[in-house]
């Protein structure tokens, strides 16, 4: 009678894990495969690679702006599109008014270069409650600092915005229609007059291409470094956006 054949061993040999990214591996990978990026945040949340970039790219188009433009047409550009601004200015006697504008224009001009420090503590904002709502409410196992991490890898998109809106600066965007709020046309709120409606426009230019690339990206992020479903993540990630974009549209209509 044969011997019935013995079963294969097992393998004693460990599963090797993923090789860890390098920081550049990680900013390539966001764009072209996320979900290597976003696992790798578990292994180490460093998030410093992606948040120099965007100081480099925002300074060099704040640098173009300056010298395409100028920040005086900026901050009045600005002033037109603020209706209750623009009555203010043009009720002033002309030595007043010129003061003011100068004030303005060093302004625009400090604000422009500053702006990444803004955005680091609204990143800091919006991770704390992505991070109480994914731990909390829908149970996920994450730390709040790979959850800052997955917020500033998921806003690479808009680095690629700021490069493009430099190519259209350098290129002779017209300076009349120009702002730093909406400098390209990827977004509804571009082609409307904020005169008309602040509220609207907000809104409009808060349905921006890249923006919902960096909402899609943030919650393949959660989905990745937890258990939690992609829809649920997206839902989340979504209802954030929409509250912000709402009270921030409602405060823009109020003071402006």
């Amino acid at each position: 009678m044969a011997a019935s054949p013995l079963p294969p061993l097992a393998s004693s040999e460990p599963v090797s894990a993923p090789a860890p990214l390098s920081q550049g591996a990680r900013i390539l990978n966001t764009f072209i495969a996320p979900s290597k990026t976003f696992t790798d945040l578990r292994r180490n949340a460093s998030w410093w690679a992606p948040f120099l970039l965007m100081v480099v790219v925002s300074t060099a188009f704040v640098y173009t702006v300056g010298q395409k433009i100028g920040f005086r047409k900026v901050a009045e550009t600005q002033v037109q599109m603020s209706p209750k601004q623009a009555a203010q200015l043009d009720n002033l006697p002309a030595d007043q008014r010129e003061q003011q504008m100068q004030q303005r224009t060093t302004g625009t001009r400090v604000v422009s270069y500053i702006v990444p420090l803004f955005i680091l503590v609204f990143w800091v904002i919006i991770a704390g409650a992505l991070f109480a709502t994914f731990k909390f409410a829908a149970g996920a196992d994450v730390s709040f600092k790979v959850a800052f991490a997955i917020v500033v890898f998921a806003g690479l998109p808009q680095v690629l915005k700021t490069l493009l809106a430099t190519i259209t600066v350098v290129a002779g965007v017209s300076p009349d229609s120009f702002s730093f709020q909406n400098p390209i046309a990827t977004n509804p709120g571009y082609f409307l007059n904020p005169a008309d409606s602040v509220f609207l426009y907000s809104v409009a230019s808060a349905f921006d291409i890249f923006m919902i690339w960096t909402l899609v990206l943030t919650a393949i992020g959660f989905t990745c470094v937890s258990k939690v479903k992609r829809g649920t993540a997206l839902g989340i990630v979504f209802g954030w956006w929409l509250i912000i974009t709402l009270v921030a549209a409602g405060l823009a209509a109020k003071f402006s």
